[in-house]
C-alpha cells in the first residue's frame, strides 16, 4: 500500500516511530476514527456500574430492552476486554464444629504397620446431620 510521494506505510510508521495500530487509529486529517463499539462499551459500562451482579445474559437482555440489537458473544467479548466480568460469590457452608464437649476418638490407623492385604479398611464420612 502506497501512502504518497513514494513512501510506503511501513516506512512512514518507521520514520514516525508509531505502531501500525496507532497509524490506522487516525484518518487523513489527523482526527481519531470513531470506534464502532465505543457507544456499546459505554452502555455496557453504565449497566455494569448500575447492576454490579449482572453477568453477560442479564446485561445483554438489558441492552436489548434499551433498544440495542446486540449478540451475547459480542457483549461477552467487550466485558472481558474491559475487565467487567462479574465474579461469582459462592456460599461457603461450615459443616465442622470442632468446639464441642463430645469425645474425640484417636486415629488408630496412624500408628499401624501394615504387612498384608485387608488389614486396614478406611471410610470417609463427610457429613451426617444429627439432632444436636
Amino acid at each position: 500500500m502506497k501512502a504518497g510521494r513514494g513512501l510506503t506505510v511501513e516506512r512512514m510508521m518507521q520514520l514516525g516511530r508509531v505502531s501500525r495500530a496507532s497509524f490506522y487509529r487516525f484518518d487523513e486529517n489527523g482526527h481519531a476514527r470513531h470506534d464502532a463499539d465505543m457507544d456499546l462499551r459505554d452502555g455496557i459500562q453504565r449497566i455494569a456500574l448500575e447492576w454490579p451482579s449482572y453477568g453477560r445474559p442479564r446485561i445483554t437482555a438489558e441492552l436489548r430492552r434499551r433498544g440495542w440489537k446486540v449478540n451475547p458473544k459480542r457483549v461477552y467479548r467487550i466485558l472481558r476486554e474491559d475487565n467487567l466480568l462479574c465474579i461469582r460469590k459462592r456460599k461457603f457452608v461450615v459443616t465442622t464444629d470442632s468446639n464441642h464437649g463430645r469425645r474425640v476418638y484417636p486415629n488408630l490407623a496412624r500408628t499401624m504397620v501394615l504387612t498384608g492385604m485387608d488389614q486396614l479398611w478406611v471410610a470417609d464420612i463427610r457429613y451426617i446431620r444429627l439432632r444436636e
